[in-house]
C-alpha cells in the first residue's frame, strides 16, 4: 500500500501566508490534495477511494477549530466556491485536483460514479495509467 502524505496545518492564517506554506501552496503544487478532520469518518472514505484508484494524496488533517479557522480563512482568500456561490458553505472533507477545488464526497462521488474522476486525476499528474 502506498503510503499518505501528511502534513499539519498551520495554526494561524497569518503563518501560512507569511511562510509560503499553507494550502494555497498545496493545492498548486501537489496534483491531488484531501483537508478533513481528523478522525472524520467522510475524510476516511475519501482518502480510501483515492488511494483504491492508485492515488497518493496530500491529507490535511484539521484538529481543533483553530485550525479549522485557519483553513476557512485561507480558503476565503483563495476566493469563492461554486457552492458558496449558490449559498453552502464550504464543508470538510475538501478535495483539490490539479490546483481546482473539485468540493467534498459529495462531488468526489459524483464525478467518480459519471467517469470523470480518473480522466481529471490523470489530466492533474496524480494517475499515469
Amino acid at each position: 500500500m502506498q503510503q499518505m502524505q501528511r502534513a499539519a496545518f498551520p495554526s494561524s492564517p497569518s503563518s501560512s501566508s507569511s511562510s509560503g506554506g499553507g494550502v494555497k501552496t498545496a493545492v498548486e503544487e501537489t496534483p491531488v490534495v484531501v483537508i478533513a478532520r481528523r478522525g472524520c469518518c467522510m475524510g476516511h472514505v475519501v482518502k480510501r477511494l483515492l488511494q483504491g484508484l492508485g492515488v497518493s494524496p496530500a491529507v490535511w488533517e484539521i484538529v481543533g477549530e483553530a485550525e479549522e479557522t485557519a483553513l476557512r480563512a485561507e480558503l476565503g482568500e483563495m476566493g469563492p466556491t461554486e457552492d458558496e456561490q449558490r449559498g453552502f458553505p464550504v464543508t470538510l472533507p475538501v478535495v483539490f485536483i490539479g490546483g481546482r477545488l473539485l468540493g467534498g464526497l459529495d462531488h468526489l462521488m459524483a464525478a467518480h460514479i459519471s467517469g470523470e474522476l480518473v480522466p481529471n486525476l490523470k489530466e492533474a499528474g496524480a494517475l499515469w495509467l
